[in-house]
């Protein structure tokens, strides 16, 4: 089915994916493009509107990003500049742009001028707004006007005859209380959307496309990780062609506590999966040995992985395809806002398994986001306890033990971690943070049990809010929740006998420690 479609240009804000996930949450479809997506590209996808993102350069700068010569009048589609868009508008089309006499940076307060605009039809007069700039709009092109302001400077501007549309502000975060009103004028007023994008729809038009592209006799095999991402590709898949994907679930020993057995047991039993659970725990705690680098760690399950699937895939015999939950921030992030698109991150490719094993990609999610695969999970009937679990690392519990891994390591700080994760469930604050996970340190210290001195090892935790990932705050959890957390490790787990709780965001940290 083809669905209405906008399209994002993107000139380097890092709100561009956020204005993608307010467009996607008004029920259409939209995709984000490098700044220098041709017209004549734009034009063969028959866009219903045109979004230009903003980004942090000034117009002015000699290697700023523009459009290419022509754009405007190429584009057949209604244009929505916003911030960089805005004053790229403005002066591609003959106005002025300049920088100002102090950044405008944060809340401010937008005056809508009276008069018929779409952009703007039926909100207060007005709006509180987010503000993030240098430069500012001193001079209107020929045939357009102002639509609002704050104090003396242009807010937004618009050519209803030429269909482009302009603010200086972002409508795209929360921030903004009514931007979400804004967009979905643009959307619905101005390009006259109808809202076809729903998840059930997906759904449908994914599997039909699974079943076109997959031989009618084709083996199909599956990595499954136990997360969000891996379960709902492989319930698609097996929704398309059923017992001829063949899934892998791989323990390797650096799972959190008793997930494996667990999340096994809910593929067969609930997803009915055709999967297979394979416990290469002692192999890679032996290619693990004496290895304390974060990177060489990553490299030496990367690789056993690599054996152990291919092992695993032989087994099956004659597979022609691989599964991969690939989201599309993974496909975004692989190509270049200065240059043409590039190969997804080898990361996301399994650590090179399609290569290898010269196996054709099936990536059901990769126009998702992850609030969408989750939605997407739900329709699906996946489990509340996959779909609502925290975040974790591909390399596992090995990048939350700093030093080298023992088989005694591990269950220690598996223990640790259920805790903490037990707690979070018991107080009801589980949802309420992005990841939560507890930290093994290569410390000792002193500390005292009854009657007896110890010198045992120190565990972090770990909490943190985002909305997806890419900047995250430490989570102000309750006194008492951290209090009783740290009363249960140190008298529940044998060894420990301090625990710490991480208060830094991200940046400057990352949310993983290594």
């Amino acid at each position: 089915m083809h669905h209405e479609l906008i399209l994002i240009l993107d000139f380097g804000s890092q709100y561009t994916q956020l204005i993608a996930r307010r467009v996607r949450e008004q029920g259409v479809y939209c995709e984000i493009h490098p700044f220098h997506l041709s017209a004549e590209k734009i034009t063969e996808k028959t866009p219903k509107g045109v979004i230009l993102s903003g980004g942090p350069a000034s117009v002015s700068d000699e290697d700023a990003p523009r459009v290419e010569t022509g754009f405007y009048e190429k584009i057949r589609a209604p244009i929505l500049g916003i911030c960089y868009g805005m004053q790229m508008i403005a002066v591609d089309l003959g106005g002025r742009n300049e920088p100002a006499a102090r950044r405008e940076y944060g809340h401010a307060k937008a005056k809508i001028l009276s008069g018929s605009t779409k952009l703007f039809n039926e909100l207060p007069f007005e709006l509180d707004v987010w503000m993030s700039h240098g430069d500012h709009v001193t001079e209107l092109p020929a045939g357009f006007h102002k639509t609002a302001t704050t104090g003396e400077h242009v807010t937004a501007m618009e050519n209803h005859e030429r269909g482009i549309y302009c603010v200086q502000f972002h409508p795209e975060v929360s921030h903004t209380p009514l931007g979400k009103e804004v967009l979905r004028n643009f959307l619905f007023n101005v390009c006259e959307c109808k809202g076809d994008w729903t998840a059930a729809g997906f759904i449908k038009d994914e599997i039909e496309k699974i079943r076109a592209t997959v031989g009618p006799d084709d083996q199909v095999v599956c990595g499954l990780s136990g997360g969000v991402d891996s379960t709902v590709a492989a319930t698609m898949v097996h929704e398309a062609i059923g017992e001829r994907q063949h899934c892998i679930f791989v323990n390797n020993g650096l799972l959190r506590y008793r997930e494996f057995e667990d999340t096994l047991q809910v593929y067969k039993d609930n997803l009915h999966l055709n999967v297979t659970g394979v416990d290469a725990s002692q192999e890679f705690y032996k290619a693990l040995e004496g290895v304390a680098d974060p990177e060489q760690k990553r490299k030496a399950i990367g690789a056993k992985f690599i054996d152990v699937f291919q092992a695993e895939a032989d087994r099956i015999g004659d597979v022609k395809w691989l599964v991969q939950g690939t989201l599309y921030p993974d496909v975004i992030e692989s190509v270049s806002l200065r240059g043409a698109s590039v190969t997804i991150k080898t990361h996301h490719n399994v650590g090179g398994l399609p290569e290898k094993m010269n196996l054709k990609l099936i990536e059901p999610l990769r126009e998702l986001f992850k609030d969408e695969v989750r939605v997407i999970g739900r329709d699906l009937g996946i489990p509340e306890m996959i779909l609502e679990r925290h975040p974790f690392p591909g390399p596992g519990l090995a990048v939350r033990i700093l030093g080298d891994i023992t088989p005694e390591k591990v269950e220690l700080l598996q223990k640790a971690d259920r805790i903490f994760i037990e707690e979070l469930h018991s107080f009801g604050v589980y949802k309420d943070v992005w990841q939560a996970f507890a930290v093994l340190l290569p410390i000792q210290s002193v500390g005292v049990m009854g009657d007896y001195r110890t010198y045992e090892k120190t565990v972090a935790l770990r909490a943190v809010t985002s909305t997806d990932g890419m900047t995250a705050d430490w989570a102000r959890l309750p006194n008492d929740f951290l209090a009783k957390v740290s009363s249960r490790i140190t008298s529940e787990v044998r060894g420990v006998n301090r625990v710490v709780y991480d208060i830094s965001s991200k940046p400057p940290s990352t949310i993983e420690w290594e």
